[in-house]
């Protein structure tokens, strides 16, 4: 949990110093805003094949060596006095994250028993989580008392707290040999149903959520003061609903993701319809930022259960899927924008709702075959069962 924090306060912080880095280093805002978005689209390339090409190392030397590129890497990124450096710091982070999600999500659930493996990838959510509400929050005001660079290298020290404790307390193993290593119910056809949900979800959620403040203020007519705090507000709604779904992804695996993709479509589709209301505006927020965290987590609990080969390699699909979508949805909502930001909610929120056909399109074949009945094959030498 500790790791899933620090990783995503990592990959998160510049939102908050964005201003101060640009100063400092003499370039354009929208510059520094590639060491986001650059990092998501590394994240969402480098995934997979760095999954694969690991796939054989035991996992304790695997997460130790990605703490170590975290900690490297931010303190590199601390003392960089080049926009370069600095891009290159933070795409060696995020090489170090696309494997560690791959990674850490079977490592985790391995070290417990099925039946509350949901709650294990529960409580990494909710740290993951705590990073929009508690990390970079934290991040930007020390950076406001200090300059940018000291919340840029403090990631190091929690990653070397996870680096000891993983070297010390990990057992050394074959990773194919762990307990979930596999899929406890392999479905390749509901795997790509999943992905594709998911990555259609990510796209949606980021088409709007980029240019959620320009929507508060523009449409909802919302102070700058008040914003502030609804944006508070909608971390807290994100850490909530990755609470309560942790609890019950165990006792509902099966309908945890399509209730949470059709939550985000129903919150970004009332906004687009009532964002012009105050009160409308923040239930339909609240109903946002309460399925934005919940719709990554139960697509990495869906993988863990149908994933059709290895589960690592499921989970840096799913990730690299999900971050994929995260810079799409980036990219067309700013093609929207032009059109007004309404437009980016709408368009965001049918998107949405066709993950939410994908998923009920799956369920419905899934149905059709188990209600089919088996079928005849003829047997050899004439239909004699014995072959005769």
């Amino acid at each position: 949990m500790l790791a899933a924090l620090t990783f995503n306060t990592a990959e998160n912080l510049p939102i908050g110093l964005l201003g101060m880095v640009s100063g400092s280093l003499r370039v354009p805002l929208s510059a520094v805003g590639l060491l986001v978005t650059g990092y998501g689209v590394a994240v969402a390339v480098a995934s997979l094949p760095l999954a694969h090409a690991l796939r054989a190392v035991p996992r304790r030397h695997v997460l130790t060596g990605l703490f170590a590129v975290l900690i490297v890497s931010s303190l590199l990124a601390a003392s960089a006095a080049s926009y370069g450096l600095l891009l290159v710091a933070r795409l060696l982070t995020a090489s170090a994250q696309a494997v560690f999600w791959a990674v850490m999500g079977p490592v985790a659930v391995g070290l417990f028993a099925p039946g509350v493996r949901g709650r294990v990838v529960g409580a990494l959510s909710v740290a993951g989580s705590l990073a929009l509400v508690l990390g970079v929050p934290a991040g930007t005001w020390l950076g406001r008392q200090t300059g940018w660079r000291i919340p840029v290298a403090l990631p190091a020290v929690p990653g070397l707290v996870c680096l000891v404790t993983i070297a010390v307390l990990l057992p050394t193993s074959r990773p194919d040999e762990a307990p979930a290593a596999y899929g406890s119910h392999p479905d390749a056809r509901r795997f790509g149903a999943v992905l594709a949900a998911g990555a259609l979800s990510a796209t949606g959620a980021f088409t709007g959520y980029t240019y959620l403040v320009t929507f508060l203020g523009e449409v909802g007519g919302f102070s700058p003061g008040t914003v502030g705090g609804l944006l508070a507000a909608f971390g807290v709604a994100c850490l909530v609903g990755v609470g309560v779904t942790g609890a019950l992804l165990d006792r509902f695996p099966q309908a945890a993701t399509g209730a949470a993709v059709a939550t985000q479509a129903v919150g970004m589709l009332g906004l687009y319809a009532a964002g012009t209301r105050p009160v409308a505006a923040v239930v339909f927020l609240m109903l946002t930022g309460g399925a934005l965290g919940p719709v990554f987590q139960t697509t990495q609990n869906a993988v863990l259960r149908c994933a059709p080969g290895r589960t690592d390699l499921a989970f840096a699909a799913n990730s690299g899927a999900y971050n994929a979508g995260i810079a799409a949805g980036a990219a067309l909502g700013g093609l929207v924008l032009p059109a007004g930001v309404r437009g980016t909610f709408l368009v965001g929120g049918l998107l949405t709702a066709g993950a939410c056909g994908v998923l009920l399109g799956s369920a419905a074949g899934r149905s059709r075959r188990r209600k089919a009945p088996p079928s005849r094959l003829p047997s050899a030498g004439g239909g004699r069962s014995d072959g005769r």
